[in-house]
């Protein structure tokens, strides 16, 4: 089987590993791969973390963990005679500052990282610049390996005819829904007070107060519990008007009120390192009275209506009066953002519409509900159930794009096999004596 998890979690352990080593001292080599060694610290400090992660192995785990390293080094090797594979510096340092932050995120502040780790950041990053560097070269090498491995209907049909029934995968109950999306109406005297409020925290801070202190105290936002604090981010990551003042700011200046599809705030710069700016923000939401929610249930019950008695589509309706841009020009249409199609697991609806789904038939309309969006805003929904697909064996009608993803897939694990097993008669390897009667996956190792 293709060996995937030195891309993910034997990189992200490694991360942790390099981090941790005190001292830089050479162990034992129980293995080389053209010029790359692997230790035998290496291979415990994984199977120590895998065994406080609960993993558990039917075989040898340390071996099945140096076979990983073997891959690893294999991929390396392999990349760094290939003048088309390259790691900038600049790529480097953006990793460096991706994972920094991931730690600061998970640790509460850079000061904190520095504690549990018990080094400054600069020796941290240090310590991870082989790592990233390496991680890479074998993600690049491992990506121009199956890359070109493509599979055409006619593959798809023909493995898919070959399976046995119990070989064919099951596929779990799923359903399929449009929905319309109103928000309720915010007062212009609420916006005005929001505004003001925040002009008040701005003047605050420039009279000395502590910013990140107010936004425990006050933001809105799930980073209040962290000074407000968001954390390295480009242009992308942020909310276009949130991004163009940040980006725009000189200093430790507080910005004016900004609106963003979140609701309002004060944003104040913490550090920028080239496209991506750390900032802090004061968020306050905008409410809705008890009267403008009632009229956004009332106006979404008489569309409903409207629907029902076919004087207007969903589909039209949908894109007339939906709040919700997502979903609106496809005509209420609600796209998985994890598959990009129009199926969804019962696992992976929000809670509150799998609910209401639940009770509808096909083609039937719900009442008004209210929810909360991927923005954390209130909203009232409709929703209409277009399909709903009970458990079955995957078939070539209803779940093509599945079988090809899986049929694709086997045929890169193939690639990658074959890959392995042509390198490992190219390249010097040595393994040490203690790792010889290891049962490995690749016979290749062992010269």
């Amino acid at each position: 089987m293709f060996r995937k998890i030195f891309v993910v979690t034997l990189f992200l352990s490694c991360l942790s590993t390099a981090i941790m080593a005190q001292d830089k001292i050479v162990d034992q080599i129980v293995a080389v791969v053209g010029s790359n060694i692997i230790l035998k610290s290496d291979v415990e400090n994984m199977y120590i973390q895998q065994q406080a992660q609960g993993i558990v192995s039917d075989g040898d785990m340390k071996c099945e963990i140096l076979e990983d390293f073997l891959v690893e080094k294999l991929l390396l090797a392999e990349a760094e005679l290939d003048t088309l594979i390259e790691v900038t510096d600049n790529q480097i340092n953006q990793q460096l500052d991706q994972r920094i932050q991931y730690f600061v995120q998970h640790l509460g502040s850079e000061q904190a990282v520095e504690a549990y780790f018990k080094k400054p950041i600069t020796e941290i990053k240090a310590d991870l610049e082989d790592v990233i560097r390496n991680q890479s070269l074998t993600q690049q090498m491992q990506s121009k390996i199956i890359d070109k491995v493509q599979v055409t209907p006619s593959e798809v049909r023909y493995h898919y005819r070959s399976l046995k029934q119990d070989e064919i995968p099951m596929v779990e109950s799923q359903v399929e829904y449009s929905q319309i999306t109103l928000f309720p109406a915010i007062s212009l005297e609420e916006e005005n007070r929001i505004k003001a409020r925040l002009r008040e925290f701005k003047k605050r801070v420039e009279d000395g107060e502590n910013f990140a202190t107010l936004a425990v105290l006050y933001s809105e936002g799930p980073s209040a519990a962290n000074g407000g604090e968001l954390g390295y981010m480009g242009r992308a990551q942020l909310d276009k008007n949130y991004a163009s003042t940040a980006f725009n700011l000189k200093g430790d200046r507080v910005s004016n009120v900004v609106k963003s599809e979140f609701g309002y705030h004060i944003i104040q710069v913490i550090d920028r390192k080239g496209e991506q700016v750390n900032t802090r923000h004061i968020i306050l939401k905008p409410k809705a009275t008890a009267e403008t929610m009632q009229n956004a249930y009332n106006r979404l019950d008489s569309l409903a209506n409207f629907i029902r008695k076919e004087d207007l589509s969903f589909e039209d309706a949908a894109m007339r009066y939906s709040f919700d841009k997502n979903s609106r020009n496809s005509g209420g249409t609600v796209i998985n953002p994890q598959t990009m199609s129009t199926k969804w697991n019962q696992e992976e609806l929000d809670p509150d519409v799998s609910k209401v789904l639940n009770e509808l038939k096909v083609n039937e309309i719900s009442d008004p509900f209210k929810t909360i969006d991927d923005k954390q805003r209130s909203v009232y929904k409709i929703v209409k159930l277009k399909n709903r697909i009970k458990q079955h064996r995957a078939n070539l009608q209803e779940d093509y794009q599945m079988l090809n993803d899986i049929y694709l897939q086997k045929k890169q694990e193939e690639a990658m096999n074959e890959w392995i097993s042509k390198q490992q008669s190219k390249t010097y390897i040595s393994i040490d004596d203690t790792y010889v009667n290891c049962n490995f996956e690749f016979k290749g190792w062992i010269k």
